[in-house]
């Protein structure tokens, strides 16, 4: 069995050698098959289980188990995660390896499906310097694609190295550009 430092590694390697046979497609597709209904399946389960609480389950004990920086928040109508410093970006900026060109978007490409099959939207930024921030809630109770408002002093959009660069935003599990909202 390979450790995870290894894992993250070759899925990130993974990840460009299925874009260069067959395009960036073909990855979108691998994340929404293989990740979220075979090898995430347990988290399937548990959303469609369990709805915020099931969430709050699986990324308690995920993050905590890699030890990722984070803070959570479960609230009666929405799940929020906070990531300071995410523990698999994090080790390749370390190692200085960037083989496909948004690593941090498999995390999107793995949920969304999920969530969308279970009633939910996400709300969803990264910074592809390890920092992020996710609310999701049913989407009855989504509202308008607009920002949720800073919360508390522990949102990590606060941070002073928020802001480092190109940043990547879903509003109601749509992709927008941050500059302009569309």
């Amino acid at each position: 069995m390979i450790g995870v430092q290894d894992f993250i590694r070759y899925y990130d390697w993974t990840f460009e050698y299925i874009r260069r046979q067959s395009g960036e497609e073909a990855v979108e597709q691998y994340w929404a098959e293989s990740i979220a209904f075979n090898s995430q399946n347990h988290a399937n389960v548990l959303i469609q289980g369990n709805g915020l609480q099931g969430m709050a389950e699986y990324w308690g004990h995920t993050l905590d188990s890699e030890a990722a920086g984070f803070r959570a928040e479960l609230k009666e109508d929405y799940y929020r995660i906070d990531m300071y410093e995410c523990p698999s970006k994090g080790s390749l900026i370390q190692i200085d390896q960037e083989e496909y060109h948004d690593y941090c978007q498999h995390c999107m490409g793995w949920i969304k499906p999920i969530m969308d099959q279970a009633g939910f939207v996400i709300d969803h930024e990264h910074n592809h310097h390890g920092q992020c921030w996710w609310e999701m809630r049913a989407v009855n109770q989504a509202g308008e694609d607009s920002e949720p408002p800073i919360r508390d002093a522990g949102d990590v959009r606060l941070r002073e190295n928020w802001q480092q660069a190109q940043h990547d935003r879903w509003l109601g599990s749509r992709s927008v550009d941050p500059k302009n909202g569309v």
